[in-house]
């Protein structure tokens, strides 16, 4: 019986071997970007204020300049509500870094369009991971605002984030990528927050008639509701779409 024989690989082989193998991690694969859903109040006037805005932006800013300080607006709105535990002049303060965010988070993506810069794939993850976070500190900082009760906040950020990850699983699964739920996106809940800060500078203690709860914990509470309510409706919408188009 002949011994087995034992291939003997060179070091060279070895290397090429290895870099054969990466190559196909290196090759960029092909993307195709979801079909952009956007049917809220503010979209259509939104919209043409964003290219009115994108076709006027020095070419010294960029798209990443612009994220950058949609990013920082956030992080400073939720110091802004933490500082208004001790000035109500914080409220104020925050309503100005939300109108900064939605600058720069709205206009980043308008800006590369219209110079024709776009980067599908880091553009959207970057976006939205930073929404994620961005929805962290502006929770973190109404949590300890003095304004909502921390529970309420906290349970805001598992409903938008349960949200919003339902919206990148149909975004990846169905090519479908909603950017808004009832007619209520992104700028409708900066909107909303921005009247609510406005009515509490100047009444600190304001209730809704009929409720003796403060005004951000019912809105909050309304808020969770809501938006788990159609995290579940669109799970269930998406499942059932997903078993068709994949029956066994």
């Amino acid at each position: 019986m002949n011994p087995p024989q034992i291939a003997h690989t060179s070091p060279t082989h070895k290397i090429t071997s290895s870099a054969n193998s990466a190559k196909p991690f290196l090759r960029p694969p092909k993307f195709k970007n979801a079909t952009r859903l956007q049917n809220s109040f503010t979209a259509a006037s939104e919209r043409k204020a964003l290219l009115w805005l994108g076709a006027r932006m020095p070419p010294s800013i960029n798209s990443d300049h612009l994220t950058l300080l949609g990013f920082a607006a956030m992080f400073l709105a939720g110091c802004s509500y933490a500082l208004a535990r001790w000035t109500p002049w914080g409220l104020l303060l925050a309503t100005l870094c939300l109108a900064l965010n939605w600058f720069g988070d709205s206009l980043d993506g308008t800006l590369a369009r219209v110079r024709s810069r776009q980067r599908p794939r880091y553009g959207f993850y970057v976006d939205h991971i930073i929404d994620s976070f961005g929805a962290l500190f502006l929770m973190g900082g109404l949590a300890a605002s003095g304004y909502i009760d921390w529970r309420i906040a906290m349970g805001l950020l598992v409903a938008f984030l349960l949200l919003s990850i339902e919206s990148y699983l149909a975004s990846y699964t169905l090519g479908i990528f909603r950017l808004s739920f009832a007619k209520f996106g992104p700028t409708e809940i900066r909107i909303l927050l921005a009247i609510a800060n406005t009515i509490l500078f100047f009444l600190p203690a304001a209730r809704i008639s009929g409720w003796s709860a403060r005004l951000f914990d019912i809105g909050g509470a309304i808020a969770i509701v809501a938006m788990t309510a159609m995290a579940i409706v669109a799970a269930v919408t998406h499942t059932l779409a997903l078993y068709r188009q994949e029956t066994l």
